[in-house]
């Protein structure tokens, strides 16, 4: 993922100027960022303190941490009941010894 050109602590600022007054077009312009871009920030960040903010970059990478290690987990299961399988069919397919159906 790409990571942005601004801090929370910068979004949740310019949040703060146009909630206090300012146009969406001026802040967009002061920042250098398209009025889409204000808008993603401001459903993601918008009613959020800089400490709100931090707890959610945590949460978030906590999370992509616990997919990530499911993930591992999920392919070792699956690994580990096909190589059973195998081990199962090649069992099946040995022939027995000392069963007695053998010549002398």
């Amino acid at each position: 993922m790409r990571k942005s050109r601004f801090t929370e602590q910068q979004i949740i600022a310019m949040i703060k100027e146009h909630e206090s007054g300012m146009s969406t077009s001026e802040v967009c312009r002061k920042q250098g960022i398209s009025d889409a871009t204000f808008y993603k920030y401001k459903a993601k960040f918008g009613g959020m303190s800089v400490s709100d903010a931090q707890k959610l970059k945590a949460l978030e990478l906590e999370n992509t941490r616990l997919k990530r290690l499911l993930a591992e987990t999920t392919l070792d299961v699956a690994v580990l009941k096909d190589l059973a399988r195998k081990t199962t069919d090649a069992r099946r397919e040995a022939p027995r010894r000392g069963s007695g159906d053998e010549g002398p």
